[in-house]
């Protein structure tokens, strides 16, 4: 396929789940062979729609797609589908494919090489950790060899090197690729240009250029179009004030007026519709359970992983009310088994003072019921059941009259941390244990998570590789499994 071949087209190009819920509304746009490409949106716009339609797992309602026959396309999804949770890692490669290959296990070796992992080809997928995940993951893409790479959220739950080697990989991929992600910098070293999935008009917009560039040209763009917009909104009150002048002295200065007045409908008419910015959630707390009194935590051994070997570590590790922990340590190490045993109440070296309630933020949202609806998991969380405040917490982190009735399963990853908050919100949790809080996250919400983080009250243990958001909590102590 030449450089310059069209890989993808989409023509007016409409899709929407039910009458309520509209996706995509005559969106157009063409990408090249060996473009890399940045998906934006605000959350539950329908950008892993948008990718499912490319895959080809989705129809359209209307409108045409134009994907390249000769196109092998690869999609790596946000996170590793629940069923296959309990697969082998052969098992798993061996799923990526539609016949069976023999002698695949030198083709798991070099992929798993590429992103930079070492994995026994016997292990079961859900013991390897949520960055482990992310590796696995890009290495499934991979291994079928792809002309379109697809990622889906690709740096979620990778530690800083792994970052690096991801960045690395996708600067000097030439093959065509598509990426949704929040962080800024990873998509800057690489992009090509951003596609941008409007929530509001369900229109696809294209630019061209670095990740860094295109923020700033949407921004101008969005300037230029509120001084355009008053400057009519000027004219047509002037127009309007005239209309009223003349029509009152009567005879032919009534045709006076209506000139005025049919320009100042002309006016409004020409008045640009300045695209609107994603909402971000209101500020918020967590409150803390009340009466927290003396140790609430005490951890005095846990286990790292290294090599895929379980080590035990003593450690001296207290909390008390209004103190925060940083967990901290590369991925894989045993971070999140131990926030796990700590949250389950099965870790045998830590202690959990009596009555203390735990509100626990999982990476993978495990403690969502699935089945549940948002109304029904938020109020099931509440330890008095009122329909007022919780509504009102609801509509705080963007959950509207739809969503608030739909089955937490149909809700996209980064709605599903908003729920997440909502119910820790709702439950005022005496401790708090958060597993990579940012992950799907829209970057404009993140500064009001962190607010509301640095002001809780009571204990809490923080997973997070983000440094800039970590930056702008209080943090009292910090325990590096890999020191």
């Amino acid at each position: 396929m030449a450089k310059d071949d069209i890989a993808i087209r989409f023509n007016k190009v409409s899709f929407e789940y039910g009458v309520d819920k509209p996706i995509l509304d005559e969106a157009s746009f063409a990408l090249r062979q060996g473009t890399k490409i940045t998906l934006m949106g605000q959350n539950g716009a329908g950008k892993s729609t948008l990718l499912n339609l490319i895959a080809g797992s989705l129809k359209a309602d209307d409108g045409s797609i134009y994907i390249d026959p000769n196109l092998k396309i690869a999609y790596a999804k946000q996170v590793i589908p629940r069923e296959q949770m309990e697969l082998s890692v052969k098992e798993f490669f061996e799923k990526c494919f539609d016949e069976k290959i023999y002698n695949i296990a030198p083709k798991i070796n070099k992929v798993l090489d590429l992103v930079n992992l070492k994995a026994p080809h016997e292990k079961i997928i859900k013991s390897f950790s949520g960055g482990q995940q992310a590796r696995l993951l890009l290495a499934s893409a991979l291994i079928q060899n792809p002309d379109l790479l697809i990622l889906d959220e690709p740096t979620n739950n990778l530690d800083k090197a792994g970052i690096s080697h991801l960045t690395n990989f996708l600067m000097n991929y030439e093959k065509t690729c598509i990426v949704i992600s929040h962080d800024a910098d990873f998509l800057n070293s690489f992009t090509d240009g951003v596609l941008y999935l409007d929530v509001f008009t369900h229109k696809i917009e294209q630019y061209l250029g670095d990740y860094y560039v295109v923020v700033a040209e949407i921004a101008d763009r969005i300037e230029k179009e509120k001084m355009k917009n008053a400057q009519y909104e000027k004219e047509i009150i002037a127009n309007k004030e005239k209309a009223n002048f003349f029509a009152n002295k009567g005879g032919k200065m009534r045709l006076v007026a209506r000139k005025m007045r049919d320009k100042a409908a002309e006016m409004e008419e020409s008045k640009v519709d300045v695209r609107r910015e994603d909402k971000a959630i209101r500020s918020f707390d967590i409150p803390a359970q009340e009466e927290l009194l003396g140790e609430i935590l005490s951890i005095n051994s846990l286990t790292i992983i290294k090599d895929h070997q379980p080590t035990e570590k003593k450690v001296e590790i207290s909390l008390k009310k209004n103190q925060h922990l940083l967990l901290a340590g590369p991925n894989g190490i045993g971070k999140s088994t131990l926030l796990e045993s700590l949250a389950s109440g099965k870790s045998k070296n830590a202690k959990i003072a009596d009555g203390i309630k735990v509100g626990y933020y999982r990476q993978d949202f495990s403690t969502l019921n699935f089945e549940d609806t948002v109304h029904d998991s938020l109020l099931e969380i509440m330890e008095k059941k009122d329909e007022e405040v919780m509504r009102s917490v609801a509509s705080g982190f963007l959950i509207n009259k739809t969503m608030i009735g739909a089955k937490i399963g149909s809700l996209s990853e980064g709605q599903k941390g908003l729920v997440a908050f909502a119910r820790l919100t709702l439950q005022q949790p005496g401790l708090l244990i958060l597993d990579e809080p940012t992950n799907h996250i829209n970057f404009r919400h993140l500064p009001i998570i962190a607010k509301a983080l640095d002001n809780y009250k009571g204990a809490m243990i923080l997973v997070s590789h983000v440094s800039e958001f970590v930056e702008q909590i209080h943090i009292d102590q910090i325990l590096d499994l890999e020191q």
